[in-house]
């Protein structure tokens, strides 16, 4: 099947035009653009006529969390470590079945579709164990749906009250005796799944589906777990996906445990790499930023999270000037409540404004633009399928609307994009040459019978998970102990509250 979009405005995020938009045509051949230019010939493609519409590449989600979908709207004012009680009890329940497994993936691939998410990273968390054919229903689901994702099955092998400081300390010993969990997973077990999902799941529906490695934080995992983790990353050309410095207390737990940063440890273990993606790196240091640097590394950027959950704002300008990749990601849907990049994209832009008052450092929309396309595509270590329009890579790009309210009056597309733009201007949506949204409807799935198969299931679900908020509740007074304790603690540094002379 061969399109041909007519007459466009074309925002190709390439190196050449970088944010600016020029005029043209756009032909998409096999799953891949094959043509930009003036007045293209396509004998036998279908013509969309473009003429008032900008042609830009699919936004890429660089972090989310498909188990947090059904959770969304119930948490507020809640620091990360109380939160994770009630997102993601210490005391489980049974899993939920697979039907929910898929469903939770789907309404998530939907919901991010119809807001311009072509690309998402999902780093998926099951516990207790690692299951393939749960990890297929997710999958299967955005298989069906039709975008493109980076799917993990996220590890931890370091127990709890091993992973957070001065848990020992201050939880009653009543409570740590409920956290008996039995032997964590080995690296060897956890490498044998990899690779079995590597060989099975990998590559799916035509390479749109890949897997990568996630370590879920470096305080949670032994040195040979993250070690084994990145040799395998290597070895696949896939990312290892982590979770480093998102609060304060993370940033104390580094010196706690290991006499040193989190950054400074994953570098010391040679795992701080071109293929490390970093989630949040919010309390960041000076020598991180340096560390970081150095090794190419790149970080998701969650802007609304980090609001939501407390944990501050992450240096972005800095860690862009130490040559670090920035990528924007939304987090999980019960940390931000939606799954919507352009959001994180007018949060991203104007949070950064009260870093302090040097307003020559604040972010440019160009940037948060790049962020969103182009870089959050190298975060995935995507950057050579997707995140620009340019001819050869795959054709993953959205059409919206130049005559909606949002571009009206019109005057720098990059910056309505970032500032105005909320995704009712997104008129198509295209995912590998086939058009996976059109007129706000989905093109490949019934999504009024996925959704009604979910309103019908919530209420049992949304009833056992209360149960499990209830059970988990006993750990809140030790969590909000260590959170007052480790925010309390000077660092040398601050995320919160910025003011003059405050360094960010």
């Amino acid at each position: 099947m061969r399109t041909l979009f007519r007459n466009a405005t074309i925002l190709a995020m390439d190196k050449t035009h970088g944010s600016s938009a020029f005029s043209g045509d756009l032909l998409v051949s096999n799953g891949r653009i094959e043509a930009i230019g003036p007045i293209l010939a396509a004998d036998g493609a279908r013509i969309i006529d473009a003429t008032d519409k900008l042609l830009m590449p699919g936004l890429v989600n660089a972090h989310t969390h498909s188990s947090e979908t059904f959770l969304r709207g119930r948490y507020e004012r809640m620091p990360l470590e109380i939160w994770l009680l009630y997102a993601y009890p210490l005391l489980m329940g049974p899993q939920v079945d697979k039907r929910l497994v898929y469903l939770r993936s789907a309404l998530l691939a939907m919901e991010s579709l119809k807001s311009g998410v072509t690309t998402l990273c999902d780093d998926f968390f099951d516990p207790p164990g690692h299951d393939i054919e749960r990890l297929a229903c997710a999958f299967s689901a955005y298989e069906e749906v039709g975008i493109r994702a980076n799917v993990s099955s996220a590890v931890m092998n370091i127990h709890t009250l091993d992973a957070l400081p001065y848990a020992h300390e201050i939880m009653p010993e009543e409570l740590k005796a409920k956290l008996d969990f039995g032997p964590p997973i080995t690296t060897a077990g956890y490498m044998d799944y990899c690779h079995t999902v590597l060989s099975t799941l990998h590559g799916r529906a035509n390479g749109r589906l890949r897997f990568m490695v996630a370590p879920s934080a470096p305080q949670r995992c032994t040195a040979e777990m993250l070690q084994a983790c990145y040799a395998l990353a290597l070895r696949h050309d896939v990312p290892m996906h982590t979770h480093v410095l998102e609060t304060k207390t993370q940033a104390v737990s580094g010196p706690e445990i290991y006499g040193k940063s989190l950054i400074a440890h994953l570098h010391d273990l040679g795992v701080l790499g071109p293929n490390t993606t970093i989630a949040h790196s919010v309390w960041v240091s000076d020598a991180d930023m340096e560390l970081m640097g150095e090794a190419g590394c790149s970080v998701a950027h969650n802007a609304i999270s980090n609001l939501k959950l407390g944990a501050g704002v992450a240096p972005i300008r800095r860690l862009l000037d130490a040559g670090v990749y920035v990528g924007l990601g939304t987090d999980g849907l019960s940390s931000n409540d939606t799954a919507r990049i352009l959001d994180v994209m007018r949060v991203a832009a104007l949070v950064q404004s009260a870093s302090g008052p040097d307003y020559g450092s604040w972010l440019k929309a160009d940037e948060v633009l790049n962020m969103a396309t182009i870089g959050g595509a190298r975060t995935a270590m995507l950057d050579e399928v997707t995140g620009s329009l340019e001819t050869g890579k795959a054709a993953d790009l959205l059409m919206l609307d130049l005559r909606s309210i949002a571009f009206t009056p019109l005057s720098d597309i990059g910056k309505h994009l970032v500032y105005s733009e909320n995704g009712r201007s997104i008129e198509l949506v295209m995912v590998d040459g086939q058009i996976v949204v059109e007129n706000d409807r989905m093109a490949l799935i019934d999504e009024m019978e996925i959704l009604a198969e979910i309103r019908e299931r919530m209420p049992a679900y949304q009833a056992n998970h209360a149960n499990l908020e209830r059970a988990n509740a006993i750990f809140e007074p030790t969590m909000a102990q260590i959170h007052r304790r480790a925010t309390s603690a000077e660092i040398g540094f601050n995320r919160y509250v910025v003011g003059t002379g405050q360094k960010v």
